[in-house]
């Protein structure tokens, strides 16, 4: 059986951990832990090492399922998460105060180790309905880049399938 590898990465709250619960086919493994840094954000529990989990999908491939930790404090995994990964889906939260700086951070960051296998789903949209989701594809048009991007909901198993969808379409494209 073939066994590949996808990262999930983005700030803390964009919904890295619920991403990987709602498409893998066995028990996530997951790292969260208390949050002590309510101040930069109020979620209850974040993530310190990595979430895991599996997708088996038509063929019988097994993609791992690898999230990372939202907090800079932990971003020295993040390469190592990422050593031998098709590719990366970038997930930014579209109700924080400034997510095209949070989708510039995570590009500079995830470019060279990726080389352009990146997509990326924007979480949270019903939170702020009025902020238009063209300012994603604006940012990715001013610096040259067109990237998948896909709206989703990290509770639908279909929304988070097709980030997944996208990049392995993206690797096949690239033969």
């Amino acid at each position: 059986m073939q066994r590949l590898k996808i990262v999930f990465s983005g700030p803390m709250g964009a919904g890295k951990t619920q991403a990987i619960s709602s498409l893998s086919d066995i028990p996530v493994v997951s790292t969260e832990v208390m949050n002590t840094d309510l101040d930069t954000n109020a979620k209850l529990l974040t993530t310190v090492g990595m979430d895991y989990g599996e997708l088996t999908v038509d063929g019988g491939a097994s993609i791992g399922l690898y999230g990372t930790p939202g907090q800079e404090r932990f971003k020295f995994i993040w390469p190592i998460l990422s050593q031998g990964a098709l590719g990366v889906v970038i997930l930014i939260d579209h109700s924080a105060a400034d997510p095209v700086a949070d989708l510039t951070h995570y590009l500079k960051i995830f470019d060279d180790i990726y080389d352009g296998r990146i997509v990326l789903g924007v979480s949270q949209v019903d939170k702020m309905p009025e902020r238009e989701l063209s300012i994603y594809r604006d940012y990715l048009a001013s610096i040259g880049r067109n990237l998948p991007l896909f709206p989703v909901d990290m509770r639908k198993r279909e929304d988070v399938l097709l980030l997944v969808e996208s990049i392995i379409a993206s690797l096949e494209q690239s033969e």
